[in-house]
């Protein structure tokens, strides 16, 4: 940790609580952004576009979504709930547009590989997240 940083980081907890939250809160996004729009062109022109399409589709969205909140103040409307931010390793501001989207794109294998990068926090030294401590983030209780 830096001597830049005056935030502690964010207990392991309250991010978990802040994950579940924001799954719950992707319902809605996935909703408007995904749903809809295949609804509309699926009733309207008879179309349903190809799996790889749909995936790509949702990475995409899900992309937009988390990368515009996090370089805009660091924070998800979850995040904000649970005070909490994403700021860069070294510094207490919102990431740069590289390490938000390394942070996102690192996400999905820490998740999708049974948690194992959530797990990662349990082993270490400052309890970050394995895409937070390959990314160059770190998330920091700001309530």
């Amino acid at each position: 940790m830096s001597d830049t940083t005056r935030y502690p980081a964010a207990g392991l907890r309250r991010r978990l609580a802040s994950l579940l939250y924001e799954s719950l809160l992707l319902l809605g996004v996935l909703a408007a952004g995904f749903m809809l729009p295949y609804l509309i062109v699926g009733l309207f022109f008879e179309l349903a576009p190809q799996g790889w399409f749909a995936w790509l589709h949702i990475l995409l969205l899900l992309g937009l979504y988390f990368v515009h909140y996090w370089r805009r103040g660091g924070q998800t409307l979850a995040m904000q709930t649970w005070g909490i931010r994403v700021v860069d390793a070294t510094q207490d501001r919102p990431p740069e547009l590289k390490r938000a989207l390394a942070r996102y794109l690192l996400s999905w294998p820490s998740l999708l590989f049974c948690g194992v990068g959530l797990f990662w926090a349990l082993f270490d030294r400052d309890r970050q997240f394995l895409h937070d401590r390959l990314a160059g983030t770190r998330v920091i209780r700001i309530k």
